[in-house]
């Protein structure tokens, strides 16, 4: 079993229901599930770095499912793996927005804000300047 090619595959696939407008609830739990898989999948070939990226989506697809507590108990996971394995760049910051989109939901403002502020603050390790453009307009859509 190619647990890499399975993990990539399903964290894709979840992407694709991830970005699409029209998704129904079917498409949802779906999402969920493969979210997930791919989780499942790194868990068995993967390092800390894809556990944090696969924690991350779980935590985003729990987010648009309007699910906050299990976006936020992913979302901390992912922040966990960072912080303890000196992961930074791109991964540390949006593992902080998920933390914060996931406070968000139920309308925790000032742990939300208290995250977007570390987010913000982790974006400067940012290298890649089409990642800190990306970053920067997804932490704009957390109300």
């Amino acid at each position: 079993m190619d647990h890499r090619k399975m993990a990539v595959d399903y964290f894709n696939s979840t992407w694709d229901l991830m970005d699409r407008a029209d998704r129904s609830e079917e498409d949802t739990l779906k999402m969920i599930h493969m979210a997930h898989a791919s989780r499942y999948q790194w868990g068995e070939a993967g390092t800390p770095l894809e556990w944090s990226r696969g924690e991350w989506q779980v935590s985003r697809v729990y987010a648009l499912a309007g699910m906050g507590e299990s976006a936020l108990y992913h979302g901390q996971h992912a922040l966990k793996y960072c912080l303890d394995n000196n992961i930074g760049d791109f991964d540390l910051a949006f593992a902080y927005e998920a933390v914060a989109r996931a406070y968000a939901l139920p309308g925790k403002d000032t742990e939300k804000e208290a995250y977007l502020e570390k987010a913000e603050e982790a974006s400067m390790g940012i290298a890649e300047q089409d990642d800190l453009e990306y970053f920067l307009s997804e932490l704009e859509t957390i109300l």
